[in-house]
């Protein structure tokens, strides 16, 4: 099958010809109908993520058909589809699965990281950490929901009850989370990259009551602000947005270091928080909740050969929504 391949932190990806995989006992095999392209799968490329297999094939946003399923599968049958997220598997055993806290197990294993992903034709994946996927959205539109919006989705949770949210970093998660938001009657305030119009006005058509630079403060003080970009920078100035008992998620996997910064701005019960991963809880929460949303991605879609420049020019803002790959 053909592959996008990486071999090397900081290298191209490499168009290969590898096996197809065979699905273990509890795995399917998955025929790929496209893989969204995500700001974690450039860090693992730019080797900023380490301790992954290598060589790799990325790809953690997967839709397709099962091909094919292992022999204690019971639950998936061939030609049903399926999407495929970031996590891959989880011990199940320690106290972080048995407390409902998978996502921070330390035995998990990761799609496009520790297991090949979907930058393929053809994916296995682990049959109880994939989900059946609303026919609201097709192949395509599907991809980002796996990782951009289940990482939106559990930031939202993260932010709490506000009501006058901020979003800094406006690219595929902060698109769909921006509707997820206004259909919660939410308010949103974006930040985008100085002088990024287009972002600022994208942000507007879904829904932004206000957009501006990253360097602005907005018009009025925020209850939480959510911070996509991964820019430590960007921490004491989300800080200073936020009112007294509101709450800084960071949601990348990576980020810039967080620079030093004045206690008063922190005082006031603000707090920061991370999100780490996600649960298939919040896949299954999110992905019925998109359906009542009316959450629409705004996608471009390449040939999975053009792997390279989708990652090009996600690490230079040249996108609208998320770019995915067709096999």
């Amino acid at each position: 099958m053909r592959a996008m391949q990486l071999t090397g932190s900081k290298q191209a990806l490499i168009q290969s010809d590898v096996p197809v995989p065979e699905p273990g006992p509890h795995q399917i095999l998955i025929r790929v109908k496209a893989c969204g392209v995500c700001r974690t799968d450039l860090h693992v490329v730019d080797g900023e993520l380490h301790g992954g297999k290598m060589p790799i094939i990325p790809g953690h946003e997967i839709v397709g058909i099962v091909d094919a399923v292992g022999r204690e599968v019971k639950t998936v049958l061939p030609g049903e589809r399926v999407g495929v997220p970031w996590l891959g598997s989880t011990c199940g055993r320690c106290t972080y699965c048995r407390s409902g806290h998978e996502n921070l197990c330390d035995s998990a294993r990761f799609t496009g990281f520790d297991l090949d992903g979907g930058y393929a034709e053809f994916v296995v994946a682990d049959a109880h950490f994939c989900f059946p996927l609303p026919d609201d959205f097709d192949d395509v539109h599907a991809a980002p929901l796996l990782c951009a919006g289940l990482i939106g989705y559990r930031s939202l949770v993260k932010a709490g009850d506000a009501a006058r949210i901020g979003i800094y970093g406006f690219g595929a998660a902060a698109h769909i989370v921006a509707q997820l938001a206004v259909y919660q009657q939410r308010e949103v305030f974006a930040f985008t990259r100085p002088g990024d119009r287009a972002g600022q006005d994208f942000a507007i058509d879904l829904g932004a009551t206000w957009a501006g630079d990253s360097t602005e403060l907005p018009p009025a003080p925020l209850d939480a602000a959510i911070i996509f970009a991964p820019v430590g920078e960007l921490v004491p100035v989300a800080l200073r947005a936020v009112g007294k008992g509101g709450r800084v998620v960071c949601a990348g996997i990576h980020m810039s270091d967080i620079p030093s910064f004045p206690y008063h701005i922190l005082w006031g019960e603000r707090g920061v928080v991370s999100v780490a991963n996600l649960t298939r809880a919040d896949g299954e929460q999110f992905l019925g909740l998109a359906v009542r949303a009316g959450i629409r991605t705004e996608i471009e879609a390449l040939p999975l050969t053009e792997a390279n420049l989708a990652l090009a020019r996600l690490r230079g803002g040249d996108v609208r929504g998320a770019f995915v790959l067709c096999p």
